[in-house]
């Protein structure tokens, strides 16, 4: 169990990007922060292209959980890291009985991970891209959320933030190779945009709290390896949103019962932040 005072949080997908950023800024406001992902050593991590083509090979990219281990701990809190891979649901369980194992219940679980399959047009879309999709994106986060909603309901209290994504309530401005986004990922997420809504109604009155906060259009450090970023930008009219502003309105969600007034919504990331740092969004 965790013999600190200080409030635990798991935040995955957290080798870089919006992750990183998040578990970082609840380093700094006062929780210790398990962090999980695939890539466990610096040096290992890979993605897959950001569209569905000839060139299937898979793509370098900076950030592991060692070095966002590092990081947190530099900011003052304990970090548990976590191998994670969200495509294989008893890696998922796995993850979560090795947080509680070590730390008992959690009192915030930020799920922040995602599938990336290369986006395919509507009609190149395959049943095994759309079927991995969602396995990824609702089915095994469905199951991770659930595991550490049993131990929260259980002690009567904490708090879910789900990251929400604009390509679930949005048309596409283009399709996935010109500047859009496939069908996979978009119905994907949103199903997981639903799992907040059910929690609240079931488990609200247990001390359970469940948030989908949109981060905004963030290029993180696999955006930027993929390319095509700033087509979506481009056509969407999608303004570059700071991947730390996530972290700072998470953070207070999790701390401050007047957040309750968010419940049922889909909190937009950038507003927000700016509205408690006092900062133009």
């Amino acid at each position: 169990m965790n013999s600190s005072s200080r409030p635990t949080a798991l935040v995955t997908g957290a080798t870089r990007g919006i992750g990183l950023q998040t578990a970082l800024v609840l380093a700094r406001s006062g929780f210790d922060v398990a962090v999980s992902g695939r890539t466990v050593a610096e040096g290992e991590g890979t993605v897959a292209p950001r569209v569905s083509g000839a060139d299937t090979e898979l793509l370098a990219v900076p950030g592991s959980l060692e070095s966002t281990a590092e990081q947190v701990r530099a900011a003052g809190a304990a970090c548990l890291a976590v191998p994670m891979d969200l495509t294989d649901r008893a890696s998922v369980l796995a993850a979560a009985a090795q947080v509680h194992e070590a730390w008992g219940p959690l009192d915030l679980l930020v799920n922040n991970a995602f599938v990336h399959q290369p986006q395919q047009s509507f009609d190149d879309l395959t049943e095994d891209s759309l079927r991995r999709s969602w396995e990824g994106n609702f089915l095994h986060q469905l199951a991770l959320t659930r595991a550490v909603l049993a131990p929260m309901a259980e002690r009567g209290r904490g708090t879910i933030v789900n990251m929400a994504s604009s390509s679930a309530t949005y048309d596409p401005p283009a399709g996935p190779a010109a500047g859009g986004w496939g069908l996979g990922y978009s119905s994907s997420k949103a199903a997981f945009g639903r799992i907040a809504g059910a929690v609240n109604a079931e488990y609200r009155e247990r001390g359970i709290r469940a948030f989908n906060v949109d981060p905004g259009f963030v290029v993180t450090e696999s955006g930027r390896v993929r390319g095509g970023a700033e087509n979506i930008g481009e056509t969407g009219g999608f303004p570059s949103a700071d991947p730390a502003a996530s972290g700072t309105v998470i953070a207070w969600l999790a701390t401050h019962a007047e957040a309750d007034r968010f419940l049922g919504k889909v909190i937009w990331a950038p507003k927000l932040a700016g509205d408690l740092t006092g900062e133009q969004a």
